[in-house]
């Protein structure tokens, strides 16, 4: 069993009360810039164990009365064809899952605005679409001197130029497909034609790390500099809220350095500023709601070492650079971890040496340590997959939970008729492999009924994992990590 380090329901209550305090400070409306993944905050989750990754979602399923969402998607993105790195999907077609989503769980969508408008025949496309889809469509512009140029952007011919999205609650959450797609801007537009219009409104930002409340070295807000190493973001002490208040607080530099100018354009918009640091924009409980500091500690350095074997797997791909693999080498001097922080690393290279193949090791959330080879039917991840269900279920590792009859046949397929030159299964077809044994081997069954139990275990392999493999046992919960080595030395490797 996985300890917990954070109370979720403490979060849900406390995060909802403080945001509802925070309307009534603006007489009755704000704009939540929402930063971050609102769906599937696995970060968090892996950093705080207990945060569940829905968490932000059921939060305003408790206010879904009186919230309503804008998305955010910029022009450019949607001419570039800009894609979702973690789903492989386009930011225009994640709009479009956005709205079915928040549908479905309740909340609506009010509509959508399409930043740095510029006429793109693309975004044009996609406007019209929307429209089509009977879903409300907005564009705002790019504004010259944005965002120094205060006297500009606060004008007419800057944010008044901006459609004015109709709203009708009292809480308007911005969100988007991914950074740099005009959130904080629509935020401001919005107080701007607000304020024109005679009606009160505030502005806050809602950002779950760094967590403005724990030290600035602390390994949870280390994590948040691991997980963003190739944006180059730095958590920093916010030296406007020292200043102000004579306490210690902990923001980002590009919330620091962005603060003189917003706090400018709330004055000029509104006559005066209601904030006097980045921290007071803020509105994050989350730091209040650690249970277990030690837990979130020990957690949070796994995801630091987990992120480093990352940044330089795909430094190997060429998908990055020397730079974030640096980055991450700093913070783990900063947090003193080393790779015998996981008892997997060391497992899975000792048996890959022993065996002379692929091997990988699991440290089960009870705290058991198993290792699994390649053999000539399954690869690494299926069989460690196989003995840790086996651990779990109690089941003696000797007893066969797959017979040879039900696997060979499948190996036989997959090079003969479908093109495979490596015979052994993946992880998805060990499963359904071990569900059609389960229809007459009730070992079988007992072991896929642990699948659940899987949650919050950490793996390691002496190879990269196929991308079927990671996908699958991410999808289990398995916190996942891989050497930089691939397991032939082709030059092509899919």
């Amino acid at each position: 069993m996985e300890k917990l380090g954070f109370d979720n329901q403490k979060y849900l209550k406390m995060q909802s009360e403080h945001i509802r305090e925070r309307i009534a400070q603006f007489g009755g409306k704000l704009y939540l810039e929402f930063g971050g993944k609102l769906f599937d905050d696995y970060h968090a989750s892996r950093v705080l164990p207990g945060f569940e990754p829905d968490s932000k979602i059921r939060m305003l399923q408790q206010m879904k009365e009186d919230v309503e969402i804008v998305i955010a998607i910029a022009a450019e993105d949607i001419e570039k064809n800009k894609v979702r790195g973690d789903l492989g999907i386009s930011y225009d077609d994640d709009v479009l899952r956005l709205i079915d989503s928040f549908r479905g769980l309740g909340l609506y969508v009010g509509s959508v605005v399409i930043t740095r408008w510029e006429g793109q025949s693309a975004a044009e496309a996609f406007r019209r679409r929307l429209t089509a889809l009977g879903v409300r469509c907005y564009r705002h512009y790019p504004i010259a001197g944005y965002p120094s140029d205060v006297a500009h952007i606060v004008s007419d011919d800057g944010l008044g130029r901006n459609d004015y999205i109709e709203t009708s609650h009292s809480l308007v959450v911005v969100t988007a497909p991914g950074p740099g797609s005009g959130k904080m801007a629509t935020c401001l537009s919005q107080l701007y034609h607000d304020h024109q219009r005679g009606i009160q409104a505030g502005y806050a930002k809602f950002e779950t790390f760094p967590i403005w409340n724990l030290p600035l070295r602390h390994p949870v807000n280390l994590a948040y500099e691991a997980a963003t190493a190739d944006l180059s973001d730095v958590n920093m002490i916010d030296p406007f809220h020292l200043e102000a208040y004579g306490k210690t607080t902990v923001n980002y530099n590009r919330d620091v350095e962005i603060f003189p100018v917003l706090n400018a354009i709330f004055e000029k918009i509104q006559g005066t500023s209601p904030y006097r640091s980045p921290t007071d924009m803020g509105v994050n409980m989350a730091g209040l709601c650690i249970v277990d500091d030690e837990v979130c500690c020990r957690a949070s350095r796994l995801e630091i070492l987990r992120r480093y074997y990352t940044a330089c797997v795909e430094r190997l791909k060429g998908q990055g650079g020397d730079e974030p693999v640096r980055k991450l080498e700093l913070l783990m001097k900063q947090a003193d971890i080393t790779p015998e922080l996981c008892p997997a690393v060391a497992a899975s290279l000792q048996k890959a040496e022993i065996t002379g193949a692929p091997a990988g090791a699991m440290v089960l959330p009870d705290g058991r340590l198993l290792t699994g080879k390649t053999s000539s039917t399954l690869g690494a991840a299926s069989a460690l997959l196989l003995n840790a269900l086996k651990a779990i279920g109690g089941i003696d590792d000797q007893l066969e939970l797959i017979s040879a009859q039900v696997l060979e046949p499948i190996c036989q397929l997959k090079t003969t008729h479908l093109g495979h030159r490596n015979p052994r299964l993946h992880t998805d077809e060990v499963l359904v492999a071990l569900c059609v044994s389960a229809l007459t081997n009730p070992l079988a069954d007992l072991a896929q009924q642990q699948l659940g139990k899987l949650k919050g275990a950490e793996a390691h392999f002496s190879v990269i994992l196929s991308e079927e493999d990671e996908k699958l046992l991410r999808r289990l919960g398995i916190h996942v990590s891989c050497e930089p080595r691939y397991e032939t030395k082709n030059l092509y490797h899919k």
